[in-house]
């Protein structure tokens, strides 16, 4: 392996920030710029930390420390300006270190360290991304149990178990990985609904914090405001789309209202899931046709806001096919936990078992589609060694 270097660290300002070095040659590229502090020459034993300065030539950069990680493995914590981090990783850089990005880095190191096991090195890429504590879970079970675990009962199974079984069983991971997927990758959720009814109020609601203008004034939201938010499992991006008024689109009461309202269109047919805000201090409510074609397969949980004022709407006149209603108030941030319990339920994730086989990568994911369809005998047991040995991306 050669020379490389990754800031480890997420981008932009930050207290601290941590760049890696691997490589046989590491300890000497750290001799010609590192000063340890006092007169002690630098020593680069397993498990040791040093403090010191990066310097160039007779030029201080930075204070910093050094842990020695390993034989030819290093993890220099310097101040995260953003200066500071580029200054010396060129500084490395002229020394012949390549720079990497964190990810890729993480794909060679841990590669060379299991060489046999593509499944665990891509946990370890999966970790860097996993957004909640329940993701990281389900990641982390893949590596010895889970999809890893599977896959090893494949190849000693490879010549005793029909195909199809095998063929099925892959199938089933399938299904299970979308269930995961909103768990593991995030998911998006979109508001939708007539104007006034209260979908910025909530957004606000579930983020704690003003994140969209809230007014009286009908239609107040013209383009779409989101925030991400953890709710139970779940990192959901929320989106407040604009309101989907027909009514107000035919009327022509400003011209950026079909633009915005097109824009709601083409995010509630990308989400996860679709909640539709409804006034339940409305007597009646008006849900667009061309709305509901729109919403015609995806799945959609019917809101009903504004629970503290007297109950006008009868949820049993709602059209099929919105789920079981859910009361709230926003304005008041009641029924919250209701809501988020039922958007769990939705999605199918309440109760997802961590230890379930997934597949978590692009590359997991195609493998397993051609092992649920593998026709012929000869193509398990080449899909299930590839799965378990072959290259990773990065």
């Amino acid at each position: 392996m050669g020379l490389f270097a990754a800031v480890m660290t997420g981008p932009g300002a930050g207290a601290i920030a941590t760049i890696q070095l691997v490589g046989e040659s590491a300890h000497g590229v750290l001799s010609d710029i590192f000063r340890p502090s006092g007169d002690r020459p630098p020593a680069f034993e397993t498990g040791r930390i040093q403090l010191g300065h990066i310097v160039d030539g007779g030029e201080m950069v930075d204070q910093v420390t050094i842990g020695c990680e390993g034989p030819g493995t290093f993890a220099i914590h310097c101040h995260g300006n953003p200066l500071i981090v580029e200054r010396i990783m060129k500084l490395l850089q002229g020394r012949g270190v390549e720079l990497l990005g964190a990810e890729r880095l993480l794909a060679r190191t841990s590669a060379a360290e299991r060489p046999d096991d593509s499944i665990a090195v891509e946990v370890k890429l999966a970790l860097t991304k996993v957004k909640t504590l329940e993701g990281a879970r389900i990641i982390a079970a893949q590596m010895e149990g889970g999809l890893s675990q599977k896959v090893r009962q494949w190849s000693l199974e490879i010549d005793s178990v029909p195909p199809d079984e095998i063929a099925r069983q892959a199938g089933q991971i399938r299904r299970d990985s979308e269930i995961a997927r909103p768990i593991v990758s995030g998911c998006t959720l979109a508001l939708i609904g007539p104007p006034n009814t209260g979908k910025s109020t909530l957004l606000n609601a579930l983020a704690g914090c003003e994140k969209a203008i809230v007014t009286d004034v009908e239609g107040t939201t013209r383009d779409w405001v989101s925030c991400e938010i953890l709710m139970g499992p779940l990192a959901a991006t929320v989106i407040d789309t604009a309101g989907l008024d027909a009514d107000a689109v035919a009327a022509g009461h400003d011209e950026i209202d079909p633009a915005a309202q097109a824009r709601s269109v083409e995010i509630l047919q990308g989400a996860d899931l679709v909640l539709l805000i409804l006034d339940l201090s409305r007597p009646q409510v008006r849900i667009d046709r061309k709305l509901l074609e729109t919403l015609a397969g995806k799945r959609v949980l019917a809101v009903l806001n504004k629970s503290d004022l007297p109950p006008r709407l009868d949820p049993g006149a709602l059209p099929a096919g919105l789920g079981t209603p859910v009361r709230i108030s926003a304005k008041q941030a009641t029924g919250l936990d209701d809501l988020i319990g039922a958007i769990g339920r939705t999605l199918g994730v309440a109760d997802f078992d961590p230890h379930t086989p997934i597949a978590f990568t692009p590359r997991q994911q195609a493998l397993l589609e051609r092992l649920a369809s593998a026709a012929t005998p000869s193509d398990p047991a080449a899909i299930v060694a590839t799965l378990r040995h072959g290259p990773i991306e990065g």
